[in-house]
């Protein structure tokens, strides 16, 4: 009977208080194709996904409506699709999932959509 009741006692412990996991945060937009990411102990370079600014006008814009939309410190969630020169090429989504970097950039013709079909 004691080892049932131990058993339900860190069940309930474990179901109620669930084991803390930390997402990943934008630490710096580099530029409008490459950002870097982390976590409590390390950081990741990420080339972000079908992503080639139309001109050096728009390089600026794009820069700016990344920074607007996923400022410093937010909370991401990362799709990995390739890995090029040690740099991760992945799709960007802010925690929710509603926004994706590279897609928002294509919504706003400040990019083409650069990828192998």
């Amino acid at each position: 009977m004691k080892k049932i009741t131990s058993f339900l006692i860190i069940f309930f412990l474990v179901a109620i208080y669930p084991i803390r996991t930390y997402s990943a945060e934008i630490l710096q937009i580099k530029n409008s194709s490459s950002i870097l990411v982390g976590d409590q102990n390390r950081d990741l370079p990420i080339k972000l996904f079908c992503v080639e600014i139309n001109n050096d006008d728009d390089e600026q814009l794009a820069i700016n409506l990344l920074k607007k939309e996923f400022p410093r410190g937010s909370k991401v969630k990362i799709k990995p699709i390739s890995f090029k020169e040690n740099i991760l090429v992945a799709k960007v989504f802010d925690i929710n999932e509603t926004k994706e970097m590279s897609e928002l950039l294509i919504s706003k013709d400040l990019s083409n959509k650069t990828c192998p079909n």
